[in-house]
C-alpha cells in the first residue's frame, strides 16, 4: 500500500517505532515458553527505552501480563461454543487494545486504509458524515456538506443506535465505516437516538458519491466575503489562497468571514497551509508525545495576504481538529474574532504504524497545542464572542408610517442614506451566525473610519489654533 499522508494522521514510519509493534505482536501472538516470552519483552523494553527508566518492572510487568493473556486466549480457543481461528482471535485482541485506549486509535485493514486515504482526497462513497463515540456508541460529529447525509436530515450530535440492524455498542469507528460504506445507489437504515426526540427513530439514506468541494467563497457584500471550509482535504490550503487572491482581482477585500462549522478537520499540513494565509509567519501549533518523533512545530509562511483585513471565524461543536487549529492559532495570533459555540475538542494527532503488508495502526501519538501553548483536548475552543445558531424573528413593525409617507412631506434632495440590502436581509434570517459576523465586519470598519477621522479632525483642529483669536465685541 501506498502510505501517504493520511487524514488527521502523521506518519511515524520510523525503525525503533516498527522493532517495538513487531516485538509486541510477536509476544502476543501465542503462548510462549517463559525464556520466549523474557526474551520479547526484553525487546519491548529496549526499544520503548527512550519513554521510561524502570526497564526491570516492565519486564516482570510484561511477563505477568502475556501470561495472562495467553491462558485466555487457550481457554477461548479450548472452550468457546464456536470454532474460532487463531488468526481471528488475534485480530480480535489487537483491534481490542486499541479501541479500548480512546476513540480515535483503531486497527486498520486495507479497506480501512483506502478508506481513510479517500476521506482525503475529497471523493469516496457513502453517506457523508465523520463519527466519533459517545455513550459506547457510534455518534455522528457532523455531516459532510452535500452528502447523503445532510439530504436524509441527519445532525451533528446525533447517536447512531443500529446500522441496518446492528447494534454499534462496542463497535469500532473503522467497523461502523464497513456497515455504512457500500455502492452507490444503495440504501442503509441506521436507528437514530437524538436530544429533544423521546424514543429512537429510522433514517433510510442513500449511499453516494461524496465529491464536495472543501473550499467556497461568496461576496456577501461589496467587499465583504465569505470563504466556507467544509472539510480539510490534501489541497483545502491552497484553496483557501486561491479564494483570496480571486476575490483581491475582483476589488478591496473590507472583511472576511472564514466558516468552518461543522468541519470535522482533517490533514493538518492544510490547517498549517490555510492559517498561513493570514499570518505573517510565526507558530501555528505544535505537537508533543512520548515518542521523539512526534515532537514537530508548525510555522506559518513570511508574508499575509490581507494584513489589516478584519478577519471572523466561525466555529461550533462540528468544528475538530484541523478546524481548531486554524481557530486557535487565529484567536491566539490575536488575527482574528472567533464567533459562535464552543467547538468539538479533537485536540489528538493519530500516527499510522505499519505491521505488515495489509495491516497498520492508527494510533494516537500527540497531542496539539496551539501557539499560546493551550491543549483543547476535550475543551474546544471557546469562541471570544458566543452566538448562537438561532431563528430570528424581527420585532420591528412591518408597515409603520414614516415622515417620507406623509402628505406633503418635504423632500431630501441629498444622497441617499445607504440601506441594507435584500441578500443581507435574508441572511438575518437564513443564518444568524453568518449575519451577525458579517455586521461585527462591518462595525469594526466603521469604527475604524470614525478614529481615523477623530484623529484628522483633531490635527486640523491643531493647526487651526496656532494664532491667538481677536476678541470679538459684543457691545
Amino acid at each position: 500500500m501506498n502510505r501517504n499522508d493520511l487524514s488527521a494522521t502523521h506518519h511515524l514510519d520510523h525503525p525503533r517505532a516498527r522493532r517495538f509493534c513487531t516485538a509486541l505482536l510477536i509476544a502476543t501472538a501465542s503462548q510462549l515458553s517463559f525464556a520466549d516470552t523474557l526474551s520479547e519483552a526484553t525487546v519491548v523494553t529496549d526499544v520503548d527505552a527512550s519513554v521510561t527508566t524502570e526497564a526491570p518492572a516492565l519486564v516482570s510487568t510484561s511477563f505477568k501480563e502475556l501470561q495472562l493473556f495467553a491462558d485466555t486466549f487457550d481457554a477461548i480457543r479450548r472452550g468457546y461454543v464456536e470454532d474460532v481461528s487463531d488468526a481471528d482471535l488475534f485480530e480480535m485482541a489487537v483491534k481490542g487494545m486499541l479501541t479500548s485506549l480512546d476513540p480515535h486509535s483503531a486497527y486498520l485493514t486495507d479497506d480501512d486504509y483506502d478508506n481513510l486515504q479517500e476521506s482525503t482526497e475529497g471523493q469516496f462513497t457513502g453517506l457523508g458524515i465523520e463519527i466519533g463515540y459517545r455513550g459506547g456508541f457510534i455518534a455522528i460529529v457532523t455531516p459532510i456538506d452535500g452528502s447523503p447525509a445532510i439530504d436524509a436530515g441527519l445532525q451533528a450530535g446525533d447517536v447512531i443506535l443500529k446500522i441496518d440492524g446492528t447494534s454499534t455498542q462496542g463497535m469500532s469507528t473503522s467497523e461502523s465505516s464497513t456497515f455504512m460504506r457500500g455502492p452507490e445507489g444503495t440504501d442503509v437504515v441506521l436507528e437514530i437516538g437524538r436530544a429533544g426526540e423521546s424514543q429512537p427513530f429510522d433514517v433510510v439514506v442513500t449511499r453516494g458519491v461524496i465529491d464536495v468541494p472543501s473550499v467556497r467563497a461568496r461576496e456577501l457584500d461589496e467587499g465583504y466575503w465569505l470563504i466556507r471550509v467544509s472539510r480539510f482535504q490534501r489541497d483545502s490550503g491552497r484553496e483557501v489562497t486561491e479564494a483570496v487572491q480571486a476575490a483581491l482581482e475582483k476589488n478591496t477585500i473590507k472583511g472576511l468571514i472564514i466558516d468552518v462549522r461543522n468541519n470535522p478537520g482533517g490533514v493538518m499540513n492544510a490547517s498549517v497551509e490555510m492559517a498561513s494565509n493570514f499570518l505573517d509567519g510565526g507558530l501555528v501549533v505544535y505537537t508533543k508525545g512520548r515518542h521523539p518523533e512526534s515532537m514537530n512545530t508548525y510555522n506559518a509562511e513570511p508574508g499575509e495576504l490581507i494584513a489589516d483585513v478584519p478577519i471572523v471565524v466561525l466555529v461550533n461543536g462540528g468544528s475538530a481538529s484541523a478546524s481548531e487549529i486554524v481557530a486557535g492559532a487565529l484567536q491566539d495570533r490575536g488575527r482574528a474574532v472567533i464567533m459562535g459555540t464552543q467547538s468539538f475538542g479533537k485536540g489528538s494527532v493519530q500516527t499510522v504504524l505499519p505491521v505488515s503488508e495489509t495491516k497498520a495502526l492508527k494510533l494516537t501519538t500527540s497531542l496539539y497545542y496551539t501557539p499560546s501553548g493551550r491543549s483543547i483536548q476535550a475543551e474546544g475552543i471557546i469562541p471570544d464572542v458566543v452566538v448562537e445558531r438561532a431563528q430570528l424573528t424581527s420585532l420591528e413593525q412591518k408597515g409603520r408610517l414614516r415622515e417620507s409617507d406623509l402628505n406633503r412631506s418635504i423632500e431630501n434632495k441629498g444622497s441617499e442614506a445607504e440601506t441594507e440590502t435584500e441578500a443581507i436581509a435574508s441572511l438575518r434570517e437564513d443564518d444568524n451566525q453568518v449575519y451577525e459576523a458579517f455586521t461585527l465586519l462591518k462595525g469594526i470598519n466603521v469604527y475604524q473610519s470614525l478614529a481615523s477621522e477623530s484623529v484628522d479632525s483633531g490635527a486640523n483642529s491643531q493647526a487651526g489654533t496656532s494664532e491667538t483669536p481677536k476678541k470679538v465685541s459684543t457691545d
